[in-house]
């Protein structure tokens, strides 16, 4: 999705238009046309285009299930999965890529029944690789695919889609229970778990099922209260407004759990805001803006000296962050209150930045985004914090809250295992 709508964006050529300008070289206008490229092209049958191929001086053309795909020769000996070249136990490359001649040249290709490709290298060595392999490796097999499926959502169609919350104890004891709470996760960047022990160690077993804790500054699982206790808005009884977490950490928090345990009063209901949906909005209305928020790097600082703690962290990146190949984004940093000194920007783009800015802060704060949910004991909620933003109303009384962070990886890593795309 976002790799197609920002393809004419950042100029990124476009190998499969049917348009005369991007027109493909297996679709000849004429028979001239017709009869030149049938002298290019080595077809694997002679009624069948569904696999044609053609070698220039240091790559190969492959034509295989309408992708055109170029292949530089140094790259096809290195990817070679032989016995020598592979293992295939630990799944790690044996070839040594630096020996590999950068001049490097097939001196025989062929195709066999349309599926498997063979490459025999002056040396002898042969190469093969399958055409569905290659087509889900290559650069451009790769732009047209989405790494990460997701189900983007304002507060209208997040309640309209119910999505259910998963038993404490079917998460903890059946990979059924399980999976379900990491798919729900995986569309739509938060998911609940219900029937927790209200306790800081139930809460920690919890967070343990899907990944390892990461420990950060604030210890590895804490306890949240209005008592002012660390040097940050959020440990008081004050509104916070949406943000995502810890920006000021070169590579921010992937996953916040929150589990209130206990409040005595009123408020403090959590609001949530999908900033993937938000950012959608931006591109389609004003792509230059997207544009100019996915390059340009700010600063977010985290400055504490309160008690026992003294901490200066300083985080560097772009508000929205996309993928090179396909423009996919994957990582959203706001945080109003941690914004540091603009000192990255040149003035004749810092006005642009700030207009964009603006785009973004009003689709994020636009009343239909907002889904509000009261935490209550019992009930944990589980938050992508590269995707969702988060924050709260005020409240009265005593409310206390514990939770973690985990590791992104190892979420992701758990949910690959249980055979969903992530």
């Amino acid at each position: 999705m976002w790799g197609r709508r920002l393809a004419s964006l950042l100029q990124v050529p476009c190998q499969l238009s049917g348009s005369s300008r991007h027109r493909s070289p297996w679709l000849p206008r004429d028979r001239r046309t017709v009869l030149a490229a049938a002298a290019r092209w080595h077809h694997t049958a002679p009624e069948s285009l569904k696999c044609a191929w053609q070698l220039h001086g240091d790559h190969l053309e492959l034509r295989y299930a309408n992708t055109l795909m170029r292949f530089d020769f140094v790259w096809l000996r290195d990817h070679c999965r032989s016995a020598s070249c592979y293992n295939t136990k630990t799944n790690q490359r044996s070839l040594d890529t630096a020996s590999v001649d950068l001049g490097i040249k097939p001196k025989a290709v062929r195709v066999v029944d349309e599926t498997t490709f063979f490459l025999t290298w002056p040396d002898g060595h042969v190469t093969r690789y399958g055409l569905e392999w290659l087509v889900k490796n290559s650069y451009e097999g790769q732009k047209q695919q989405v790494m990460h499926p997701r189900i983007l959502w304002n507060a209208e169609i997040y309640r309209q889609a119910q999505v259910p919350s998963v038993d404490c104890r079917s998460f903890l004891e059946t990979d059924e229970g399980l999976k379900e709470f990491l798919q729900n996760f995986l569309l739509y960047g938060i998911a609940f778990v219900e029937n927790v022990t209200p306790t800081k160690e139930d809460t920690e077993i919890l967070a343990e099922r899907i990944s390892l804790i990461r420990e950060t500054i604030y210890g590895r699982m804490w306890y949240f209260t209005s008592d002012f206790s660390r040097g940050d808005t959020a440990y008081t009884k004050l509104a916070l407004d949406r943000h995502t977490d810890t920006t000021y950490f070169q590579e921010p928090c992937g996953i916040q759990v929150f589990h209130c345990l206990k409040h005595e009063g009123t408020g403090g209901r959590t609001l949530l805001v999908d900033g993937f949906y938000a950012a959608e909005q931006v591109l389609q209305q004003a792509p230059d803006q997207f544009e100019l928020l996915s390059k340009v790097p700010l600063k977010h600082e985290y400055v504490e000296n309160v008690g026992d703690c003294h901490n200066h962290m300083i985080g560097v990146g772009p508000v929205l962050n996309v993928y090179p190949w396909n423009n996919e984004l994957y990582l959203i940093r706001y945080n109003n209150y941690d914004r540091a000194v603009i000192n990255t920007v040149p003035y004749d783009v810092v006005h642009r930045w700030y207009a964009a800015h603006r785009t973004l802060t009003t689709e994020l704060r636009r009343p239909e985004n907002e889904l509000w949910v009261k935490l209550k004991p019992g009930k944990a909620l589980f938050i992508d914090n590269w995707r969702v933003l988060h924050g709260r109303e005020a409240f009265t009384g005593y409310r206390q809250l514990c939770g973690c962070y985990l590791t992104r990886d190892d979420v992701l890593n758990t949910a690959r295992l249980l055979g969903l795309q992530a």
